[in-house]
């Protein structure tokens, strides 16, 4: 088999797994389960999740920076002008520049405002970020983005936290059809098949957070997801036999006794 690579704005993942950070009981259940889903790349809430006051419990004291890939968010953004100043604040905290955007709609349906989300991403571009883009499974907005500077495309299978899988996997399989940049989704996937699914549709990777978080034992189930990323990528990489409307025998018919 050749190598099968994933980069992301020119970083090489070994994993197609990104999870975040956000949700669990403490910072140490989040260690152990970034270390048991094996992904080197995590989201960190900017204006959630403490990464620089040494007075508090700090993400980075469990999580170190520099041995795994630290993705700044906007989680909680309801406008362009939010997003833009809380990036801002993590390049001038950290020197991120590799970050993940996500500006809401609403506070009941979390679906992007994408009016707000294109001017923010074409805006980001210019300044220097590598931008990689929560979005809505519209494959012409995806597009837009894209053709704006979006480092990937990271479209929602469901709503944000509902656990309810890919609910259009018509309109994610053409943006992936379509796109140059990776296609990750993101928000609402509930269980590690949800993320196979996704893997064998063709996507470049999955982002979990609240299915991991939020199950009844996060570090096992960190360890399906790892496993379930893996299996369907392979499978995809295989290629499915084609789907057939009647029976076709597993032994040849031809010699029977």
């Amino acid at each position: 088999m050749t190598k099968d690579l994933f980069k992301v704005a020119g970083r090489s993942l070994k994993s197609r797994l990104i999870v975040g950070t956000g949700k669990y009981k403490n910072f140490s259940e989040t260690a152990k389960s970034v270390k048991a889903s094996g992904a080197d790349m995590v989201t960190v809430a900017v204006r959630r999740v403490n990464i620089l006051d040494k007075k508090k419990p700090i993400l980075t004291d469990y999580l170190d920076p520099k041995k795994i890939i630290f993705l700044p968010n906007t989680a909680g953004c309801f406008n362009s002008n939010e997003a833009l100043r809380t990036l801002r604040l993590a390049r001038e905290m950290g020197g991120w520049k590799l970050v993940k955007l996500e500006v809401l709609g609403d506070k009941k349906t979390l679906y992007p405002n994408m009016l707000e989300t294109i001017k923010s991403t074409r805006t980001l571009v210019k300044e220097g970020f590598k931008v990689m883009v929560y979005c809505t499974d519209d494959p012409l907005l995806a597009k837009k983005l894209e053709d704006n500077g979006a480092s990937a495309i990271m479209p929602l299978a469901s709503p944000i936290g509902s656990g309810l899988g890919i609910q259009n996997k018509v309109n994610i399989s053409l943006i992936i059809k379509q796109s140059k940049v990776p296609v990750i989704v993101d928000a609402g996937i509930g269980t590690a098949s949800d993320a196979t699914v996704a893997m064998e549709m063709g996507c470049d990777g999955v982002l979990i957070n609240s299915a991991i978080a939020n199950a009844k034992k996060p570090i096992l189930m960190a360890k399906a997801f790892k496993d379930a990323v893996i299996s369907g990528r392979n499978s995809f990489l295989a290629g499915r036999m084609a789907k057939k409307l009647f029976a076709s025998p597993s032994s040849p018919l031809k010699g029977l006794i």
